[in-house]
């Protein structure tokens, strides 16, 4: 179980492997990355700068996210294994995916969290 002070839950993360993904995939999001993150993906896949923004990375405003692509009856991460229903980056996922799910926003929407989480356990 993952605790995290402020928070009225706690993560248990065995539950992913039940779960097939449902923090990446479903309606279509934002899922932005900074600067540091794309440099690591960008080396990773061995691409350059420009090869890697286009393939991969959409402008939203000021800020950059990962693409996604049409999965089921939404959305997946670009980066989603659909065979494995699982990260294909998890060692370099973005900071957002790596915090979920102790994001402030769900500190008042309990219901789509768990929705969206099956590892999620709220504390009495």
């Amino acid at each position: 179980m993952i605790f995290k002070k402020g928070f009225s839950y706690v993560f248990n993360e065995n539950a992913c492997k039940d779960c097939g993904g449902k923090c990446c995939t479903g309606e279509s999001g934002n899922i932005f990355i900074n600067e540091d993150e794309i440099i690591h993906l960008q080396t990773h896949f061995g691409l350059e700068k420009k090869e890697f923004r286009k393939k991969y990375l959409r402008k939203v405003d000021y800020k950059m996210s990962l693409k996604e692509v049409e999965f089921e009856d939404g959305f997946a991460c670009i980066f989603f294994n659909q065979k494995e229903r699982n990260c294909g980056i998890y060692p370099l996922r973005p900071y957002q995916c790596r915090t979920f799910p102790f994001w402030e926003y769900f500190k008042t929407h309990k219901e789509e969290l768990q929705k969206e989480c099956i590892g999620i356990c709220y504390l009495s």
